[in-house]
């Protein structure tokens, strides 16, 4: 399975020709949403097409609109509301240093900012507010906000990610 980084959520359709209003989860959109790429898509509702092409992006206002190849009109576009879009990245990184793909991240080990292991990251959940980290640990998973007050430091080369361990998030 080709590695894959999320780049956007598809929010509602805007007006009668199949646009839709993309909310933008890459710091990179000028090299992810150009006419032609190819994006995977993901979702919850079945029947979700496996990828769509764009055909035209504008920006309106702090989101993209977006038109792609497979989509007509608005009836085309309406199911694909919700649904999170993916480039396809190979061994390429992020161009900022604190910006990481979620294929970076999964597996790294988790500790507490006294450097006790708390776990291993599992995966990387992309949802409205902000990104989610799933970390398994010896007594399940525990979800963890992508957010620096609580993962200060985030050490690809070294392999782990701490996180500032909070009442209620690992320990009672």
């Amino acid at each position: 399975m080709p590695l894959e980084v999320c780049v956007g959520r598809i929010g509602r359709p805007h007006g009668v020709r199949g646009e839709l209003a993309v909310e933008v989860r890459t710091d990179e959109p000028e090299r992810r949403f150009l006419p032609g790429v190819r994006l995977v898509v993901r979702g919850r509702h079945p029947g979700l097409p496996p990828a769509l092409t764009l055909a035209a992006v504008r920006r309106h206002q702090d989101r993209l609109l977006v038109g792609f190849e497979e989509v007509a009109d608005r009836t085309a576009a309406e199911p694909l509301r919700g649904a999170m879009l993916y480039a396809e990245v190979g061994e390429e990184t992020p161009e900022d240093p604190e910006e990481f793909y979620d294929h970076q991240l999964v597996g790294l080990d988790v500790v507490g900012t006294d450097g006790e292991r708390l776990g291993r990251l599992d995966q990387v959940l992309h949802h409205g507010a902000q990104d989610l980290l799933v970390v398994a640990t010896d007594d399940g998973e525990v979800l963890v906000p992508f957010v620096e007050a609580l993962v200060p430091t985030v050490d690809v080369a070294g392999g782990r990610l701490v996180v500032d361990d909070r009442p209620g998030l690992f320990s009672a």
